[in-house]
This record gives structure tokens, C-alpha cells and sequence, in this order.
């Protein structure tokens, strides 16, 4: 059996030059689930009266040119004002992926202004699993804000650069003097927040592998846990509950529960996670190679689960954009750089390609015309494919679903021929696809499973803190 810890986070990439890093041993601990009344959700999703206000205030998030609320925002007839709130989300070389996307992506679609900030010398941060996110600002320029909430992403060594930031350093602790939210996941409440005297007095949790870190008396080992102003998560596979609990304390329970729903998140863990037909063997004698192609529009929260995901499973994933530039603008208005565009992957061969949504961003990959020829000889060549949220309705319109059972987002199933809607994820011979959003987590690992098998997924579920079957 592979170790349990040998997968808790991607292969480890070449560390730019910094001060005062440290390296922590991990150890295995027990983790329960805790229940959080106020994220109770109706299984069926409904587009939330939330907008995104804009801001008069000298740092400013990109706008996109897409409604960053919900795919069906037009549907909402008696949209609502809510007080702005403003949010710092710092990224730095090494911040956990899934955890910082996550956290922009649903605290903007609740409609709070979140300024991402690099704390490294350039905007363009590469992330623990090799993502290029870049920053709307620089920490520096956010020294002399005021700030209703400061949530700090996981990852390593990124929690160790942000704990080396003194201007960050200074930010939080003057959030916590003035009994405003401060926040942290994974990694960062024992090595960024420990350090800076944050966690005084205060219950909270972590990665199990940094809960050795924490004080005795006060660590828990619960997916969320609020002690004052500070909240505290586990890591990648907590972080929709962790954002959600923020956006609890920010807006009230009404809210959270309306972007849970949006999200597509469930009421209780009863549904089912996967649902295969037509089963075949996914099996190669090399390591799998992944395409997944991008553009402007595309769900961040889906491009970075899959990418993170499958790398941690040793996949070799290449993300490629169909814009004419290798950066590209998501829905939520996250700046994504791809590892090249969609002409210089179309000269190899991938087995499998794996397509995100975003309404926007399906659309253009659907107009892709490298992008479809690159599908239709997949499926002339019998080799895999997939697609979440609203792109299965770009499969379907390229005649790549005939005969295939198929889910999708709930605003574009109804477009398919043959739905089968009882799973978060559903698997036709080499056909793969889900629901999206929140779903996506499940996705990612139904590949994985597909791939190397149980014992595996399993390692890599536990790495990310996610609930997932023994058997």
C-alpha cells in the first residue's frame, strides 16, 4: 500500500529565493467531521438574489465580462443590495491552489470585494501544484486598507512565505486587535499564524499533518472551527465549508445558504458520487497525459481542483488556453496563466481531455476550432474524454454524447439527449462527466480511481482532507 502521506500535496517545484523558511515533519492524526448547522442546502439549486457591487476604493478586482454571480443570474428578478464587505486573500509561491481559488470565487460570488495580493516581488505566483495564479495587487499597496476579513491559504512553503511577509504580518495582527475576521486553512494556522501570536486563546484546527504544530489544549480536529473572530479549516477538502462559514460571518446564514446552493452543494452526503455504464479499463503503460484546455469565462474552482487533483495522483496534466494569450481572465475574475496555448498542444497526443465550464468560457471553447478537431479525433481514436458543469452541452453539440449517458450543470442538462442525473459524477465507457462546482472534487478523483485504482485515490483523498469511501 502507498504511503498515506506521500500524496498531501504535488511534487514539489524549485523554491525562489526567500528568508526563513522551515520544513515540519508531518504526522498522522485522527480527523472527524463537524457538524455546521448553518451550511444545511435543499439538494435543488436556486440561483441566489445576490450582486456584485462595485467599489469606489483605490484597490480594484478585475471586472469580467461575465456575471460572476451564477450561469443563470439573468433568472433573478428581485436581485439585493448587501453592504460591501471588503476581503485580502494574500497568495504566495507554494499557496495551496484549490484553497485560495476557492475562497475568491465564493466570497465574490456572495458578492464581497476580494483583493488578491501577492506578497512575492511579482503578481504572478506559482502555486503548490504548478498553477500560475496572478494577483490583482501587491501586498504592499494593501498596507494601509482596512479590511472587514483576511483569510490566508494553505500550501507549502506558501504559508511559510506568508508568514515571512512583515507586511502581511502587520495587516493581521492589526485585524485582530480591532476584533475584525481573520481566518487560515491547512498549513497556515500552525505555521503562519502560530508564529505572529494569533491563535492565543483560540480554539483551532488544521492539515492533519501540521496538528503536531498546534497547541494541545486548544487544537480540534473538526472540518471548521470559530473561536472569536478567527476561523480556522483543514485543508483543500474543506475549503467550500470554510469559505461558505466566512461567508456565514460576513453576510448571515441566508447568504451562505444561497451560495451553497449555487455551488451545487448537498443537505447531506446521500447522494451518490458516481454512477458508471458500458464499464471499461482505463489503463496505460505510462503515465497518463491530461489536456485541459481554458479560456476566458472558464470556472476557476473546476480548472484548479482538476489540475491540482490529478497532479497529485502523478498525473502529467497540461493546461492550455484557446485565447491568443496564455493568461486568461475566469468567470470569477481570477487571472489563470496556462503552461501554453491550445496550437502548441494540438502537436501531441493526450488520453484524456478534460473540459471546465463557466457559461462563457464553454462557449468558447465550443468556437475552438483546434479544440475541436483535438475532440474529434480523440473519439475517433477511442480515447478519453470528459467534461463539467456546462461544457457537456459543448460535447453534445460537437456530436461527441450520441448514445452516451451524461450529467451536467442543472441550467444546461436539459440539452442532452441521455441524462442520468442521480450522481455528482456519471461515467460512460470513456466518457466522463459531472455537475460541476462543488462536485468537482468527486470528478477529479473518479479519473484517478479510473486510472490507478482505489488504494490511491484513497492517498490522495486523505492529502486533501477530503471524505471519501474506505472501500
Amino acid at each position: 500500500m502507498e504511503s498515506m502521506l506521500c500524496l498531501l500535496s504535488p511534487s514539489p517545484t524549485k523554491l525562489p529565493p526567500f528568508k526563513k523558511l522551515t520544513s515540519f515533519s508531518a504526522s498522522k492524526t485522527t480527523f472527524s467531521s463537524l457538524s455546521f448547522a448553518s451550511m444545511i442546502f435543499s439538494p435543488q439549486p436556486k440561483t441566489p438574489s445576490t450582486k456584485i457591487r462595485s467599489s469606489s476604493k483605490p484597490i480594484k478586482t478585475p471586472s469580467p465580462k461575465t456575471p460572476i454571480t451564477s450561469m443563470s443570474a439573468q433568472e433573478s428578478s428581485t436581485p439585493v443590495s448587501l453592504p460591501l464587505k471588503k476581503v485580502l486573500v494574500p497568495i504566495g509561491f507554494g499557496t495551496e491552489e484549490m484553497e485560495a481559488v476557492i475562497i475568491v470565487d465564493v466570497l465574490r460570488r456572495a458578492g464581497a470585494e476580494v483583493i488578491v495580493a501577492s506578497v512575492e516581488p511579482q503578481l504572478e505566483v506559482e502555486a503548490a501544484g504548478g498553477t500560475r495564479l496572478v494577483a490583482d495587487t501587491s501586498i504592499s499597496k494593501c498596507a494601509n486598507e482596512v479590511f472587514d476579513l483576511v483569510a490566508l491559504p494553505g500550501g507549502m512553503p506558501g504559508s511559510a512565505r506568508l508568514r515571512d511577509c512583515e507586511v502581511l504580518r502587520q495587516i493581521t495582527s492589526k485585524q485582530a486587535e480591532g476584533k475584525r475576521l481573520y481566518g487560515a486553512i491547512c498549513a497556515a494556522p500552525a505555521i503562519t499564524l502560530l508564529p505572529w501570536g494569533l491563535l492565543r486563546r483560540k480554539q483551532m484546527t488544521g492539515h492533519p499533518a501540521f496538528m503536531d504544530k498546534l497547541p494541545t489544549f486548544w487544537a480540534v480536529a473538526s472540518k471548521i472551527q470559530v473561536s472569536g473572530e478567527l476561523t480556522t479549516s483543514r485543508g483543500p477538502g474543506t475549503s467550500f465549508e470554510f469559505a461558505l462559514s466566512l461567508v456565514d460571518q460576513l453576510f448571515g446564514e441566508s447568504v451562505a445558504k444561497e451560495i451553497g446552493q449555487l455551488l451545487l452543494m448537498q443537505a447531506d452526503d446521500d447522494t451518490q458520487r458516481k454512477e458508471e455504464y458500458n464499464k471499461v479499463e482505463w489503463s496505460f503503460d505510462h503515465n497518463p497525459r491530461v489536456l485541459l484546455p481554458i479560456a476566458n469565462g472558464s470556472e476557476e474552482i473546476e480548472i484548479v481542483a482538476i489540475v491540482d487533483i490529478l497532479r497529485r495522483a502523478k498525473v502529467d496534466v497540461v493546461v492550455a488556453s484557446i485565447e491568443n494569450s496564455v493568461q486568461i481572465l475566469a468567470s470569477q475574475g481570477i487571472k489563470i496563466v496556462a503552461d501554453m496555448l491550445i496550437g502548441d498542444a494540438a502537436d501531441s497526443v493526450y488520453d484524456l481531455i478534460i473540459l471546465p465550464g463557466g457559461h462563457a468560457g464553454a462557449e468558447r471553447l465550443h468556437k475552438s476550432k483546434v479544440l475541436k478537431k483535438l475532440l474529434q479525433e480523440q473519439d475517433t481514436a477511442g480515447r478519453i474524454y470528459g467534461a463539467v458543469c456546462s461544457s457537456p452541452a459543448v460535447l453534445h453539440r460537437q456530436g461527441l454524447l450520441k448514445d452516451k449517458r451524461a450529467t451536467a450543470h442543472p441550467s444546461v442538462v436539459t440539452k442532452l439527449n441521455i441524462v442520468s442525473n442521480g450522481a455528482k459524477v456519471v461515467i460512460d465507457g470513456k466518457l466522463i462527466t459531472s455537475k460541476g462546482l462543488s462536485t468537482v472534487t468527486d470528478f477529479a478523483l473518479a479519473i484517478v480511481s479510473k486510472l490507478f485504482g482505489h488504494a490511491r485515490t484513497r492517498c490522495v483523498a486523505e492529502g486533501l482532507v477530503f471524505d471519501y469511501p474506505r472501500s
